[in-house]
């Protein structure tokens, strides 16, 4: 019984192993004249953070740094899923009030694997960003940021059950390099009211991930939009509605949703607040994110029920997605707000 037991766990092990490696090649493998879509990072949260969402984002912010974490894990319920890790940094180059106006580098580390063969990709990107404020009442603001970085993508076949399963591929990993670009602009006539949108460009040079010699796999360009809108209903809670759109070639990610905030502290030296929010990404997913500020540190939570044509597989469970931030103030009082004027 154990021998058939062991032989029976040996041609399953081998099986998934040959299917992962016909997936791989499958991936690798399209002619040039039909190129195929590569994997792209992807944040549920990533306004939490928001040099994940826009170039021009970096440095737009109160203080002379923001430092963040994030973690995700997409389809838990399926063997050696997604796992995506990306840390952040970014620093004020330069404040000037009198010209209110900043000059900001950012940086974007991130890694992300799956499956059997440890597909994925590791990278990091440089953000240099420039903000300018517009008009007389210093209520507007709009900001440019440029990104460029370099990358490795591949996969291991340690754990292949194959005589020798790199017959089939050039090479086993490949390095790439991707730019990318964006614009924001940012309105707060009031303390009761502000609107952010923002477009960006990513992955604009369309950098080839083939492992395979003569053929062409890109990581396709990726253009987002995205607004959001704070407006204080109530003395201490704001409503925070969002839209976004996501096109990458064949791909296109429209995202609705809405936060309830509410400000506990507001004082000059104590900022307390907590969010929920509710958001419906278009025939894919349902959200829930969760969110919670101490006056530098900013924590949230989010999840990601599947509604896609692979609910059989995923059975229905997403994403869990964490994220901290933290940001340093120019001075020991912390007052910030979701993108406040970064002059004051």
């Amino acid at each position: 019984m154990k021998t058939h037991t062991a032989h029976t766990s040996l041609c399953n092990r081998a099986l998934q192993s040959f299917a992962l490696t016909c997936f791989v090649l499958f991936l690798c493998s399209s002619p040039s004249n039909n190129r195929l879509l590569a994997q792209d990072i992807h944040f549920t949260q990533s306004d939490v953070n928001p040099i994940l969402l826009n170039p021009a984002y970096s440095g737009f912010f109160d203080g002379t740094g923001r430092f963040g974490l994030v973690y995700r894990n997409q389809w838990a319920s399926v063997s050696r899923a997604f796992q995506t890790a990306a840390a952040t940094a970014e620093v004020a180059l330069m404040r000037r009030r009198y010209y209110n106006d900043g000059l900001s580098l950012g940086l974007i580390l991130f890694s992300d694997r799956a499956g059997t063969l440890q597909y994925g990709s590791t990278a990091g990107n440089l953000v240099l960003s420039y903000f300018k404020a517009i008009g007389r009442n210093n209520d507007n603001f709009i900001s440019v940021g440029l990104e460029a970085g370099a990358g490795q993508s591949g996969f291991n076949t340690a754990e292949l059950l194959l005589e020798d399963p790199t017959d089939n591929f050039n090479r086993l990993s490949v390095n790439y390099l991707t730019v990318g670009a964006g614009v924001a602009w940012f309105y707060q006539p009031n303390d009761q009211f502000y609107l952010k949108m923002g477009l960006s460009g990513r992955n604009l040079n369309r950098p080839n991930i083939s492992y395979l010699e003569g053929d062409s796999t890109f990581i396709e360009r990726k253009f987002s939009a995205y607004t959001r809108c704070e407006y204080r209903a109530w003395s201490n809670v704001a409503l925070l509605p969002l839209a976004a759109l996501t096109l990458q070639r064949n791909y296109t990610e429209a995202v609705v949703g809405c936060d309830a905030k509410w400000y506990l502290s507001e004082s000059s030296s104590r900022q307390i607040s907590f969010a929920f929010g509710l958001i419906y990404r278009w025939r894919d997913a349902a959200m829930t994110q969760l969110t919670a500020e101490y006056n530098a540190f900013l924590f949230a939570l989010a999840y990601d029920a599947n509604l896609s044509k692979l609910t059989p597989a995923s059975k229905s469970v997403g994403s869990f997605e964490v994220t901290v931030v933290y940001r340093l103030s120019h001075n020991k009082r912390v007052r910030r707000g979701a993108m406040p004027c970064p002059i004051i």
